[in-house]
């Protein structure tokens, strides 16, 4: 490269700067990316200085650019705008399905666990609601061991035959369902 483009270049950048900067700026209301806008004509000059041509003013020819370029990031920007709102709306539908399958899933183990005999139920709401060992559970009932295990082996089987359907949703709230 001969110094002398180096030169002609450094004061195109110098001289145009700031004037491009500000008219990026009125298109886009976005300091940084106006100056992103700017450097990336600069850029795409410099790199393509050998086998360009330019048929008017070198100041047309970047101002003609800039325009074109902050024409391109708007349209990017309007894309990803409708995007995340596409998003955005997605996902507050999944979310407004999840809740109503939270909720079901609420009704359904509450009807399922009003099911279980009183002695079960009890001993399964002390395990995994108050999250109490079988001994902290045995000795607050005044039961055996072998009877709190045994009555937690009857309340999981009966609440994996009454929930079968929910069972993978279960599995994410009461692991060894």
């Amino acid at each position: 490269m001969r110094p002398h483009h180096e030169a002609v270049f450094e004061e195109a950048f110098k001289s145009n700067f700031k004037a491009l900067h500000a008219y990026a700026y009125t298109m886009l209301q976005d300091e940084g990316a106006a100056e992103e806008i700017v450097q990336t004509v600069f850029l795409k000059l410099w790199e393509s200085r050998n086998r360009m041509t330019i048929h008017t003013s070198l100041r047309a020819y970047l101002y003609r650019s800039v325009y074109h370029e902050s024409l391109n990031y708007l349209k990017h920007k309007k894309v990803q705008r409708k995007y995340m709102e596409e998003a955005m709306i997605e996902h507050k539908r999944q979310q407004a399905m999840d809740d109503e399958s939270d909720k079901e899933l609420q009704r359904q183990l509450q009807q399922a666990l009003r099911r279980l005999p009183e002695k079960c139920r009890t001993v399964f709401q002390l395990s995994r609601f108050e999250e109490l060992k079988y001994q902290e559970i045995a000795d607050e009932l005044g039961i055996s061991l072998k009877t709190v295990e045994a009555h937690m082996a009857k309340a999981l089987r009966l609440l994996r035959l009454g929930l079968a359907d929910f069972l993978p949703l279960l599995i994410v709230l009461l692991p060894i369902l």
